[in-house]
């Protein structure tokens, strides 16, 4: 309990951190309030939850690094992200492939936290239908967040772009939600024993 109390902590702690120095002058601020309002809401319950619910070291640790993935991408822009830019001289691409990171992670770790509840609450029988409801979880969620996108772009009109971070790609909606199931995915099949070995250990089970 003490370490798990000590990792979820540390882990707070950065990711606070990291929040309040990207709100001290992000380059958009009505877009990094957008793109961290999922911290700002997760965060309290998380707090509030560690000792009713307690997560898996894997999936706290996954948690605060997606959330380190949005806060930055909200701080700079994703389309202006300075890591992005590396990579996109890298790889060689037409365009900052940071938001690209942001939607894998979007699959990623939703997947990871759909499969403990369903394992935890004994929702589903059987791994593969666990696996494949995982996937289909997030990338419902995925769905949602462009549906998101799509009604800031009608609000907003041109005050939406660096929030969509669409740079100039027609197809980022689909590429979006590709890499988000290209992450469920990956994760499931990457840190599904890892995740079960962590959830055995978990009080009460």
């Amino acid at each position: 309990m003490l370490q798990r109390d000590t990792l979820n902590a540390i882990l707070a702690a950065i990711v606070v951190s990291a929040l309040l120095v990207s709100g001290i002058a992000p380059h958009d601020r009505p877009t990094w309030l957008m793109e961290v309002a999922p911290v700002i809401i997760a965060l309290p319950l998380l707090i509030l939850t560690r000792r009713s619910y307690p997560l898996t070291a894997l999936l706290a640790v996954l948690i605060a690094l997606h959330a380190l993935v949005l806060i930055v991408g909200g701080a700079y822009t994703y389309a202006k992200v300075p890591f992005g830019f590396w990579l996109q001289d890298v790889l060689g691409t037409a365009r900052n492939p940071y938001d690209k990171i942001g939607h894998f992670m979007q699959g990623f770790v939703p997947a990871l936290i759909a499969r403990e509840i369903l394992i935890r609450g004994h929702h589903v029988a059987g791994r593969r239908m666990t696996a494949f409801l995982c996937v289909c979880i997030a990338m419902a969620i995925s769905a949602s967040y462009e549906l998101i996108e799509w009604a800031a772009a009608l609000l907003m009109g041109q005050g939406a772009d660096e929030f969509l971070g669409t740079q100039g790609d027609p197809w980022d909606t689909q590429s979006d939600m590709f890499m988000a199931l290209i992450g469920s995915m990956s994760a499931i099949v990457a840190l599904g024993k890892w995740h079960d070995r962590q959830l055995a250990q978990l009080p009460g089970r």
